[in-house]
This record gives structure tokens, sequence and C-alpha cells, in this order.
């Protein structure tokens, strides 16, 4: 009950005594003790009254910043980035490090702790917990990375215990998707959401699903791993990594072949690529409306949420999705899909991971 409380004040689902009340189904009385107890702990402050017309003035809560912090990490082949999230829920500070060409185990594992601690050091309230996002497949009840094929030796990795010596905190590991529908919840678009659906085209293609307010992992932790699709293709059947990840779609859209190197900037590079009256353009579009619509039927989100590259493409882009998607069979004219380009930024991933430390916290009774 104290977490749970912790985080409708960090939300601002609820604000005072009685709302806090009504949303856990319990007396004034009981909630009154709660939060006296979160006050004299430090972590919940009296911020004000708010008046209404009818009935006593009601004290408004807040939590205080100062009482601690979050770390948030999350990583890919590419590099590592961090942030720093106060107990509020406000974001303070990032670092970022790039990893070398095919990094393995241990130089990932040296910049996760680098980053980390580069922010502690910065910081003088004391840190809470670690999120961390981790790509491929997780075991997060051993907290391990389980697969991970674009870093060298990247198999049953044991994070949580490494980061746990390092920092003498709680470590919490999610699949970095996953992380990023966290991000979305408390500082993105996902924030009066319960279905939605993140889309993360990068080196390969993944989606995480937002379900009734609940993160899907499935039986095997695979629920999302969309881009082990089979799909076709004139040559044969090929996954779905290697035909919509956001490096095979500006090897598409600028007539490239399949193993051409990639350009330092992909973001700039897509966005001189792209040219929606080519076929190319057209033909990226349909292939994203046929999966989008097969989600769509198994999952019916409210929203899909676009991450990684392809937000440089911006409106247009998604617009041009959606029109697709209603074009395709079978026709439902009520079930409008919705593609939004995400606003959070390369740090999403992070902001996420913090997120779910922030979520995975309890204060000691």
């Amino acid at each position: 009950m104290l977490g749970s409380t912790i985080l409708n004040l960090r939300s601002r689902q609820a604000t005072s005594r009685t709302a806090l009340a009504r949303v856990f189904g319990a007396s004034a009385s009981t909630l009154c003790l709660y939060v006296d107890q979160l006050i004299a702990q430090g972590y919940v402050q009296e911020t004000g009254l708010e008046r209404t017309r009818i009935g006593r003035p009601k004290r408004v809560l807040g939590l205080r910043p100062e009482a601690g912090w979050f770390a948030g990490v999350e990583f890919n082949a590419q590099r590592v980035q961090a942030v720093c999230v106060d107990f509020a829920g406000t974001r303070q500070a990032s670092e970022s490090c790039a990893l070398p060409d095919q990094p393995d185990v241990q130089t990932t594992l040296r910049t996760l702790a680098g980053v980390v601690g580069k922010l502690v050091a910065q910081q003088k309230t004391p840190l809470l917990g670690i999120g961390v996002g981790v790509p491929g497949l997780v075991d997060r009840k051993r907290g391990t990375g389980r697969y991970f094929s674009f870093i060298r030796q990247w198999k049953d990795v044991p994070v949580v215990e490494l980061l746990q010596q390092h920092f003498k905190t709680g470590v919490t590991i999610e699949n970095n998707l996953r992380v990023v529908a966290l991000a979305e919840r408390w500082f993105g678009g996902g924030r009066d959401l319960r279905d939605y659906v993140i889309l993360g085209p990068r080196s390969g293609f993944g989606m995480s699903i937002m379900h009734d307010g609940m993160l899907m992992h499935g039986a095997h932790e695979v629920a999302g791993e969309i881009g082990l699709w089979s799909w076709p293709q004139p040559e044969g059947g090929r996954a779905l990594h290697d035909t919509l990840s956001a490096t095979a779609i500006y090897r598409r859209m600028a007539r490239l072949a399949p193993d051409a190197p990639l350009p330092e900037n992909l973001r700039d590079a897509l966005l001189k690529a792209a040219d929606p009256a080519s076929e190319e353009w057209r033909s990226t579009v349909l292939d994203y409306a046929r999966v989008i619509r097969s989600v769509q039927l198994l999952v019916d989100p409210e929203v899909f949420f676009l991450h990684g590259p392809l937000t440089v493409l911006g409106t247009d882009f998604c617009g041009a999705i959606e029109s697709a998607v209603a074009g395709l069979l079978p026709q439902l004219p009520d079930f409008q899909v919705r593609i939004v380009p995400s606003s959070l930024g390369d740090d999403a991933g992070a902001l996420g991971a913090a997120s779910l430390a922030m979520e995975a916290w309890n204060p000691v009774p």
C-alpha cells in the first residue's frame, strides 16, 4: 500500500488523502495513517490547499524530489544511454557513451557501470534503484540477458547481479522495448491510455504491448518479438527484421544493396532518402500497414507509438500508414488505427528504465 500510494502521488492520479482513499477503496482514516508515515519518512509533503465548492479544503500532497533518485539505463549494440530521475519523477541529468563496433559482453557491462557511475558522482541524494532496458530476450526472474545477437557472447548474462554488486542497490531488468512502453506511460503520450503498442524499428524490429495497463510478456517472455515473423519476399521467406528495421528501410528508400554501409547519422540519411512519390515509400508504407493491421486484430490498441529513427519521417509517414491500413481487408470503419511518432527522443529507453525502477521501489515500513 505504501508503494502504491507513492505511485499514485507521482502520477498525479490522486493528490489528497481523500482521493487516495477513493482510489484504493479504503477509509480516509486508514489512508491518513499511510500518508502520515510517508511524511515522517521524508517521502511525502503537503504542498498547499485545494479549495472546492463543497466541503472543507483538501490538503494537496506531493513527493519530495530530494528523497532520492532512480537511474535508468538502456543499451543496444551501438550505445549506452542513462538518465537520473528524482523521487518526484522529474528527469534531472543524462549520460551516454558509444560502444565500439561489434562489442563483447565485458565491454558492454563496463560501459553500463561507467555511465551509471557518472550519474552517481553527480547526485547528492541517495540512489534508490536502477532499472535496465536490455535488448533481446531477458529472464526477469533470474535477472539475466538471455540472448542478443548483436553483442558478442551475449547469452545468459547476469546483469542484475553484476550491477547490484557494483552499486549496492536494487536492480530491475526488462526488455528494452518494454521499458519504452513505461516511458510513454510516465513521460509521453500514454499517460491516460490503458492499451497501446510501441513500434520499435531500429537495427531490428520489435514491439511492446501495454494491455489493460499491464505490460504483456507471454509465457516465454517473447511477446512482441515480431521481428522474427517470417515475411514473404520474391526471393523467398525472410524475417521481418530484414524488411522493416530502420536500417532496412533506409537502404530500401535509398535504393541500396541490403548489405550497403550505413551512414553515420541514420536519421538525416532517412530524411534525405525518403520520397513520398516513390515506389520505395509506397511499398514501405504498405508493408507497415499490413503488419499493423495484423497486430490491431490481435491486441486492439488505442494507439501505436512509433519510436526509433523512422520518427524523423514524422506525421506524413504515420498518416500514410493509417490511410493504407484503412484500405486493407477486412474493412473496420469503426476502428480507425492511430499511429503517433513519439516525442520522447533517443533517451526514451533510459527514461523507461528509470520508470521501471520507480515502479519496483517500495519504502521500508
